[in-house]
């Protein structure tokens, strides 16, 4: 990882750890840069996939800004070094007080049904306004990834969009932005170019934009079925609709990214101990000291990630289940994955694990969080202390 072996990471920190590269951070920042050149867009790391601070930080450092879509997250992006106006806010079904938040703190925000535009109207007439459209469009690695269309919770309407500017016109909203997020990793370019030109249709409704706001969505490719996303065709595809979009609209409006996953899904890795190996007549189960509650994407969302064993990378391969120590019979996080026949006290790495890994994991069944290190070349440090029950117990911390 980086520079520095996978079990000498784990005999100065411990496991289970996870483990972010910090060149492959800046990587995927850099892809996006240099691959979407009209000069007013900015890329907004959405920091609900991974919120450790120094990560944010490092992302900053590179050239991103940030979305958030709770006040927690937007008190840890101030603790990064972000600046209000370097802040994007998405709300969903948020109470006045959250409104309020914001509001107060001067962040920019992306409301997301007529009930909110009232109810900023009513703490602030006369603001600036940033409007979630549902297009009707969707997609997603997952259904419960897709976040445009029919059955989506999100966003007003296209047929509301008349109500909308009623709204902010009682209230002397001026409506600055308007914003789409169709849906998390996505491999489909086609799709992208879509859901562009849609929005970008959509906009020409509006008079005296500032900025037009794409969401997210750049996908992953977890495993070797699935087409990586060709970063240089679609960025010039984008750049292409961007640059027509602003001559007939007159205007230099600003083009706004929301990248959570493509950042940094890939950076990050899940390491573990071998603690047992069980063969019954119909499989091999390679038990492992983690388990669902550290990465709960496989069974919350059939997820694969591509897993070695890191103490022998080559040798005679086996097909195994790698399963966790979670008293649940879905803590499964690899089946019949064909690897290099294991021990006990081998380490196992599961990789692609830095989006939606830390981020959701949880105590469950009294088990920790792992510590979380950063790696930058052949250095590396602790940016984040495991995290267990010993706190509510008056205890020592329990390894």
């Amino acid at each position: 990882i980086g520079g520095v072996s996978a079990e000498s990471l784990v005999k100065k920190y411990g496991s289970s750890l996870y483990v972010y590269d910090a060149a492959i951070l800046k990587r995927q920042l850099r892809l996006l840069i240099d691959n979407i050149t009209y000069p007013r867009t900015e890329f907004y790391y959405a920091c609900k996939h991974n919120t450790n601070v120094e990560i944010m930080k490092l992302l900053k450092k590179a050239g991103a800004k940030l979305e958030a879509v709770s006040p927690a997250e937007v008190l840890v992006a101030f603790e990064a070094g972000y600046k209000p106006e370097e802040i994007i806010y998405t709300a969903s079904y948020t109470t006045k007080e959250e409104l309020q938040f914001v509001i107060e703190n001067k962040i920019m925000i992306n409301l997301d049904s007529l009930t909110q535009i009232k109810r900023f109207g009513e703490i602030k007439p006369g603001g600036n306004i940033s409007i979630r459209i549902n297009q009707g469009i969707g997609g997603g690695h997952h259904e419960h990834n897709i976040t445009g269309g029919p059955d989506s919770k999100f966003g007003v309407d296209l047929s509301e969009i008349n109500e909308a500017k009623k709204l902010a016109k009682k209230y002397r909203l001026k409506i600055v932005g308007i914003h789409q997020h169709i849906g998390s990793g996505i491999l489909d370019e086609p799709l992208f170019i879509k859901a562009t030109k849609t929005l970008l249709k959509t906009a020409e409704q509006f008079d005296d934009l500032d900025f037009i706001d794409f969401g997210g969505g750049f996908g992953l490719s977890y495993n070797e079925s699935q087409k990586p996303l060709d970063m240089h065709m679609l960025g010039k595809r984008l750049t292409k609709e961007l640059e027509q979009f602003v001559t007939q609209y007159g205007k230099q409006v600003r083009f706004l990214f929301e990248p959570g996953r493509f950042l940094v899904g890939e950076s990050g890795v899940l390491l573990g101990t071998v603690t047992e190996i069980k063969k019954t007549p119909y499989h091999t189960f390679v038990g492992i000291d983690s388990g669902m509650n550290q990465l709960v994407r496989p069974i919350m969302y059939g997820s694969y990630h591509d897993i070695v064993n890191a103490s022998h990378v080559s040798g005679n391969k086996e097909s195994v289940w790698i399963v966790g120590n979670i008293c649940e019979s879905g803590d499964v996080l690899g089946r019949d994955r064909l690897i290099t026949k294991c021990k006990e006290g081998d380490i196992i790495a599961i990789f692609n694990a830095g989006a939606m890994g830390y981020s959701m994991s949880s105590l469950y069944n009294g088990r920790p969080q792992p510590a979380e290190v950063l790696v930058e070349g052949d250095t590396s440090r602790v940016i984040r202390e495991q995290h267990d029950l010993s706190i509510l117990t008056k205890k020592k911390k329990i390894r």
